[in-house]
């Protein structure tokens, strides 16, 4: 069946400028405008051929855009997350009622918690992502890191919050001390909607 499927690039939930200091209006739009917007035009544009070629029977086509699929598919996936779970002073309010009560009861403390999401996020060898993450099947709280564009849904997680080390969301900012890029996200780590994203999980 060929069924047509274009993917758009999100609307952004605020300004350029609105996430500094923490990120500034030069990267936002850097990341937002080429790199996001990239991968919703290679997506777009791998889908087409994989229409075409499944209309073909073409297996051997198919199978060969999974990789771009999968890598702009994940992009997409993962930036449109994460242009939400973060806000203007987002972090000021830190997590609340049965969200913040699962991570006091699976790391210890919020303080624990933040201390293993940097330590983890910040050593992934290149380029990825790390995410506190849902287990459905456990009823518990994760945190995973993923390579490249890998979206967590790979790893049988729902997303919840996370961060981007590509070093095109932090470089002409922290050049290359990654670890202070990714301690400062909790100042606008968007609590509400990340706590909208656990409701939702857990229902």
């Amino acid at each position: 069946m060929n069924q047509k499927t274009s993917y758009q690039l999100p609307d952004l939930p605020y300004d350029f400028g609105a996430l500094e200091p923490v990120i500034s209006a030069e990267i936002m739009e850097l990341h937002y405008s080429k790199h996001h917007k990239g991968y919703v035009t290679n997506l777009n544009t791998a889908l087409e051929k994989y229409h075409e070629a499944e209309s073909k029977n073409d297996v051997a086509a198919m199978v060969a855009l999974q990789s771009a699929i999968r890598f702009n598919g994940g992009g997409h996936i993962n930036h449109s997350i994460f242009w939400t779970i973060l806000a203007p002073k987002g972090g000021e309010s830190g997590p609340r009622g049965e969200l913040a009560e699962m991570i006091d009861r699976d790391f210890g403390s919020f303080d624990a918690f933040k201390e293993k999401f940097n330590s983890q996020t910040t050593a992934i060898q290149g380029s990825g992502w790390g995410w506190l993450g849902y287990n459905k099947g456990q009823k518990r709280l994760e945190i995973a890191t993923c390579a490249n564009q890998d979206p967590l849904s790979t790893q049988g997680l729902v997303p919840l919050l996370g961060a981007d080390v590509w070093e095109h969301a932090y470089y002409l900012q922290y050049k290359n001390v990654r670890a202070d890029y990714v301690k400062a996200l909790w100042q606008i780590f968007n609590w509400k909607n990340i706590e909208e994203r656990f409701t939702k999980a857990t229902a």
